[in-house]
């Protein structure tokens, strides 16, 4: 017997014992339990805060004066997290994502003190910035813990998990922020929930110190920053909020923003995203496009939904949320079914039936426009579009981790989010404009009580223009979602 041979019939007992064992333990078996538990109240925290600063936003801006600068505390936001995204690949792939992922939920929780504590709507605004910085930090970062600490045959169920999170917010958060906001103040709101960052801090931590920590090559260390992709990520953060400024007002002067944000926006997205994703070539560049083309179409169109039903159907703005509402719980429900071990292999098909879900959905979502069309229609409608956009978005989670190398799980994570937010916002940008452009403004003022009631339903146009561009580019998607598999 030589000297290799006992470390070998080691390896190979441990390789059988890990074999019997792991099929018996899933994402809240004793292994996982308090990693499981600690990320998704993370993302439980990111959930109530989106849900629920969005609602007590426009009370803050009155208050603090800064309703002309409305706009610029959800860019701000975006515009941040942008290069935070790529900074925490980078810091999670040559350090490991404890760092990051501590340093970001700090960062967010200190950004909501800020706004809730500020005496201006500039310091607001700022509040709002550190919080993307802290978001970007955060999202990536457990992207990567996923791909290191979980086997690859229970990440379905993380990222169902994932989805989950969100149902609750979705129906609790506007109803309770409002409630707040009205007895209590809209300062409440954003000073209440940095609350919620000690359970994340306390379960998830010492258990991604644990399974997730040090740099992904244990052997070679840590690597130092690569300073280019951070230029890069400045110039996609500055060139995103120049052309948001410039979508703001149509004007020729806008002209000036939009094309040096463009001018930095360009480069810095070739720079950041895997060769081939523009043309979505197979495989993970065209799991990056997918992920930005589906999320850009239905969120943007979703946005627009509260204020149709307000407009033209005259609902209340409460009744308007909750039209959307049962959309958490089948966008959940799309996630749980694609995390289902047997249907694996169809996983490429069911992408693409949720992309055609999707598509019908926007393209659906207008015809309560129609007096005729009964308003409860769109909540079936965008239920949903939402189960679609739920196998989609977790295919996508999914098969980036499962193409990515160890070394290059930051990196393509940041790649990810940042198609999903750089389409988010030029997809808004250009969707806004249109708009606009065509009575929207008047739409949007008579939504506040500031034109004539009669002016509430007379560009129904307005929204149409929305919609069917969001849709093409959903339909767009059903092609990009044949491509995700290598051949």
């Amino acid at each position: 017997m030589t000297a290799l041979e006992p470390r070998d019939a080691e390896v190979t007992a441990a390789l059988v014992e890990t074999t019997v064992a792991e099929p018996a333990e899933g994402v809240l078996g004793r292994t996982y339990r308090a990693l499981s538990i600690g990320i998704v109240s993370v993302v439980l925290l990111i959930a109530f805060e989106a849900t629920a600063v969005g609602t007590a936003m426009p009370v803050a801006a009155k208050e603090l004066h800064g309703i002309p600068l409305y706009a610029f505390a959800f860019s701000a936001y975006f515009t941040t997290s942008l290069f935070a995204m790529v900074l925490s690949g980078q810091w999670a792939d040559r350090r490991g994502p404890l760092a990051p992922l501590a340093t970001g939920i700090g960062a967010f929780g200190a950004g909501l003190l800020l706004s809730g504590t500020a005496g201006g709507m500039w310091m607001f605004i700022l509040g709002r910035a550190v919080q993307g910085v802290g978001g970007g930090l955060v999202i990536v970062a457990l992207y990567v813990v996923i791909g290191r600490a979980y086997p690859e045959r229970i990440r379905p169920g993380i990222m169902a998990a994932f989805s989950a999170a969100w149902v609750v917010p979705s129906v609790v958060g506007p109803l309770a922020s409002g409630t707040v906001t009205e007895h209590l103040g809209w300062r409440w709101v954003f000073v209440g929930i940095p609350v919620l960052i000690l359970l994340p801090l306390a379960l998830a931590l010492p258990a991604i110190r644990r399974m997730a920590g040090g740099p992904a090559d244990a052997e070679t260390g840590a690597e130092p920053f690569d300073g280019r992709r951070i230029r890069l990520a400045l110039g996609i953060s500055a060139g995103a909020g120049l052309l948001q400024y410039a979508g703001q007002e149509l004007r020729w002067l806008s002209l000036v923003p939009a094309l040096a944000g463009a001018a930095l926006l360009v480069p810095a997205v070739r720079g950041l995203l895997p060769r081939g994703t523009l043309r979505a070539a197979r495989g993970l560049p065209a799991v990056i496009l997918l992920r930005g083309m589906a999320a850009g179409s239905f969120i943007v169109a979703e946005s627009f939904v509260p204020l149709m039903l307000v407009t033209q159907r005259g609902l209340s703005p409460t009744l308007a949320g909750l039209s959307l509402a049962a959309g958490g719980l089948t966008w959940a429900l799309g996630s749980y079914v694609l995390a289902r071990p047997r249907l694996e292999p169809h996983q490429g098909a069911l992408m693409m039936a949720g992309m055609v879900l999707v598509t019908l959905a926007i393209v659906a979502a207008p015809s309560v426009l129609i007096e005729a069309v009964p308003v409860w229609t769109l909540a079936v409608v965008w239920g949903v579009g939402c189960f679609g956009m739920g196998m989609v978005i977790a295919s996508t989670s999914v098969l980036l981790l499962k193409l990515s190398a160890p070394r290059e799980a930051g990196a393509n994570s940041a790649a990810l989010q940042i198609s999903d937010g750089l389409s988010n916002a030029l997809l808004l940008a250009a969707g806004g404009a249109a708009f606009a452009a065509l009575g929207g403004g008047a739409v949007g003022a008579a939504a506040h009580g500031a034109v004539g009631s009669e002016a509430a339903v007379a560009h129904p146009g307005a929204f149409v223009v929305v919609f069917m561009p969001m849709a093409a580019v959903a339909l767009v998607g059903v092609w990009v979602a044949s491509r995700v598999q290598p051949r």
